[in-house]
């Protein structure tokens, strides 16, 4: 039996907000092992155009993507929720190893088992190329500041 990742359905909004931001956290921890742990065994996903299943398929799959999207920032910001169910939209900043810069935006909807583990996640994103000036996220990398400007403060 896989151990809880509070907090848990059914979702208040302040533990959606939290859910939101630990992922988040997880996230720009550019750690595929780590942020593979808060999936079900059996996660399934769609990213894009791709579909996977299963947390090996996951660590995979973020293993190619941080590989690829270099000096990865990541905000996400709470939509809607219910019940098991959690709506974010979010934004997200890198390079490739050519040195041109985008920001991905886009939407994900979420389902989580009774332990509080992801066991769906759809992901819809669209990547516009930025110019190097026009960059938002300046942090270091990991853990956005509490400080910094989340989604709607930016404008996005």
């Amino acid at each position: 039996m896989e151990p809880q990742r509070p907090p848990v359905p059914p979702f208040t909004l302040a533990s959606a907000t939290e859910k939101v931001r630990l992922a988040e956290d997880g996230w720009n921890s550019r750690d595929p092992a780590r942020v593979a742990l808060a999936y079900t065994p059996g996660s399934r996903w769609r990213n894009r155009a791709e579909f996977l299943e299963g947390r090996d398929a996951i660590v995979a799959f973020l293993t190619r993507k941080w590989e690829r999207e270099l000096e990865y920032r990541l905000i996400k910001e709470l939509w809607a929720f219910r019940d098991n169910r959690i709506a974010v939209r979010f934004a997200y900043e890198w390079r490739d190893d050519s040195g041109q810069w985008f920001r991905s935006y886009g939407n994900e909807n979420w389902e989580f088992d009774e332990a509080g583990l992801m066991c769906l996640r759809i992901a819809s994103i669209n990547d516009a190329p930025i110019r190097d000036c026009d960059r938002c996220y300046h942090w270091p990398p990991g853990r956005r500041p509490d400080d910094h400007p989340g989604l709607s403060d930016l404008g996005f």
